[in-house]
């Protein structure tokens, strides 16, 4: 990395993020392009911003991949513990001080906690990505793209529903497949593939027997076993729970449901953990909604959406390159949470990176919040469907308050992986060197292969020119394959025991329902899938008050579902929400815009 880098002219104390982010000069986008030998053809501008054509990683296909390191944090508080910050000063460390190639690979923020209590994901201080409100708010539109298909595949469902309860079958067969001008019938390329599923060989409507035309036009959905919720992309607690259908054009089918975060969506996961666009075709066409009432899974192709889902999102695979303050390139691209989601960027954006990079070049991305959740998702999900193995992890940290117990717990788990763990301990003006010290000491004593202390916050990428080092050295000396936590074979109940176990669970308790939807699973196939726990961030149990590294206490599954498209069962621990609320002042308090410059202030 060379001609683009630039050396920040830092101040004390550090000003507010967003008055940092605009007092620097971003590089044009073609120059951060250029560093990476990424041509004009190579990518599209969305806006001022360009989105990296996946037709780059078929052109570096035979390109050996850099160093890939992820970095993780400990439970961390309600406004999270500065993972972004970290990921972003180790990268400019690496590019502007210790003359690699380096990306960075970041999620995409949801617009709920940079609204609500969190507030933005850009990093922070002089370790961030900018434009800083630009990466904060709409970006390229992927979210709202991810909103526009879920809604689509959510009102697919209730109006088929309602068509199949108002039509016999051979008018509702006449409506799926309506004569052209010509007065022939013909199956769309999606009805093809719905009657291959179902065994039936034929390729002309008027082929069909009445018992074909019924077994094909007929889902015969079990509203009682919908899953699919429509989303947006704000906190809103009161759409947690709400009835559809109350128009009296609806004819009184009423039904029970809900929102969740767009986030939260599967189409988001499936977004993360694609390779490739015909991949997310099918990963989209084979997401379940619910069952018929024979108890046979429903598919977003069985609706007719699959290919629809696709168009929508057709853009949105492609990543979307922005810069540092320093200069160095990032990826930015998906954004799933990780307490109710995988929450890890995505993977295609991983593997351009790390051919773009090449050998001795670092890639780093960030898993959300700590090694229970971000960190063992990272792993045990995102690792699984690339192929990708991870030679460093780095786990954030700042002063602890009730011990180093809850930073040791992390340390052992990420070390688990076979992967070398670097401690990042965070300094700020108020730390004493005694304090920091204790901190590195227990980072060591439990197994970390190094631990560093850093300013990145208040001096940018040279405030992590040790943990740069540090990570280097760990990256060079690692060779083992990864490590898992838990094969696939076994059954659904025992990858969740195993991953219960390493929170420091004596045990698993489940539901009524919950033991339904296992046994549900199970028989419709679906056992041999990773599990994606939705738990609580701020503790390894259920309890978000318990802190440190509680053990001995039982998990509480409420609920269990599957997101077959994107590859992976969820449990959802104890009351674990996925629509979040606002708090009593959430962050648009102090969001405006300065409508002399057109500048947004207040965003942190």
């Amino acid at each position: 990395m060379s001609s683009t880098l630039k050396k920040l002219q830092v101040v004390s104390p550090v000003p507010a993020d967003i008055d940092i982010a605009n007092s620097v000069e971003p590089f044009h986008i073609s120059d951060i392009a250029r560093e990476l030998s990424l041509g004009t053809s190579h990518y599209d501008f969305y806006v001022r911003l360009p989105q990296v054509l996946l037709s780059v990683l078929d052109e570096l296909q035979g390109s050996k991949d850099g160093y890939y390191v992820v970095v993780g944090g400990i439970t961390p508080t309600p406004l999270g513990e500065g993972k972004s910050t970290t990921t972003v000063g180790l990268c400019q460390a690496l590019g502007v001080f210790l003359d690699k190639k380096v990306v960075t690979c970041l999620r995409q923020p949801s617009q709920g906690p940079t609204f609500g209590i969190k507030g933005g994901a850009a990093g922070g201080g002089y370790s961030q990505v900018i434009p800083m409100d630009e990466f904060n708010l709409h970006l390229t539109g992927d979210i709202h793209a991810i909103t526009a298909a879920n809604n689509l595949l959510a009102a697919a469902i209730d109006t088929r529903i309602f068509h199949e309860s108002t039509q016999s079958d051979k008018a509702l067969f006449n409506r799926l497949c309506p004569p052209n001008k010509e007065g022939k019938r013909s199956f769309s390329n999606i009805m093809l593939r719905r009657l291959k599923k179902l065994g039936i060989s034929k390729d002309r409507p008027e082929d069909l027997s009445p018992e074909e035309v019924k077994k094909f036009a007929r889902l015969d959905i079990d509203p009682n076993s919908i899953t699919w919720r429509r989303v947006m992309d704000v906190n809103d607690r009161f759409l947690r729970k709400i009835t559809v259908g109350q128009g009296p054009e609806e004819k009184g089918m009423t039904r029970e449901t809900g929102f969740d975060i767009s986030v939260a969506s599967e189409i988001m996961a499936v977004l993360a953990l694609t390779i490739s666009l015909a991949d997310m075709r099918e990963r989209l066409g084979n997401m379940v909604i619910g069952n018929s009432k024979a108890g046979d899974p429903v598919t977003a192709d069985d609706l007719g959406v699959g290919g629809a889902l696709t168009v929508l999102m057709k853009d949105a695979i492609n990543p979307t390159l922005m810069q540092t303050l320093e200069g160095t390139p990032v990826l930015v691209h998906a954004g799933p949470f990780a307490n109710i989601a995988h929450g890890n960027s995505s993977i295609v954006a991983d593997k351009i990176a790390l051919k773009l990079v090449g050998p001795g070049g670092f890639v780093v991305t960030e898993a959300g919040f700590g090694s229970d959740i971000g960190t063992e998702k990272f792993m045990n999900i995102k690792c699984r469907y690339s192929g990708l193995t991870p030679q460093c992890a780095v786990i954030n940290v700042g002063l602890v308050e009730a011990g180093c117990v809850n930073l040791a717990r992390h340390i052992s788990n990420t070390k688990s992986y076979g992967v070398n763990v670097v401690v990042a301990v965070n300094m700020f003006s108020t730390d004493t060197k005694a304090e920091l010290n204790a901190v590195k000491s227990a980072a060591m004593a439990a197994g970390a292969f190094d631990a560093v202390i850093c300013t990145h916050h208040a001096h940018g990428g040279k405030g992590a020119v040790d943990l740069g080092i540090a990570v280097q050295k760990a990256c060079e000396s690692v060779a083992q394959p990864l490590k898992f936590l838990y094969p696939l074979d076994i059954s659904i109940k025992e990858k969740i025991e195993a991953i219960a176990r390493s929170y420091g669970a004596a045990g698993v308790e489940y539901s009524e329902q919950a033991e339904k939807q296992i046994e549900l699973y199970s028989r419709q196939g679906f056992s041999g899938l990773p599990i994606c726990m939705a738990k609580t961030q701020y503790s390894f149990s259920h309890n978000a008050a318990e802190k440190g590294a509680p053990s001995g206490f039982i998990l509480p599954i409420r609920d269990v579902r599957a997101s077959i498209g994107a590859g992976f069962i969820y449990p959802l621990v104890g009351t674990m929400s996925t629509m979040p609320g606002l708090p009593t002042r959430p962050c648009f308090y102090d969001i405006d815009l300065d409508t002399s410059t057109g500048r947004v202030i207040g965003l942190s």
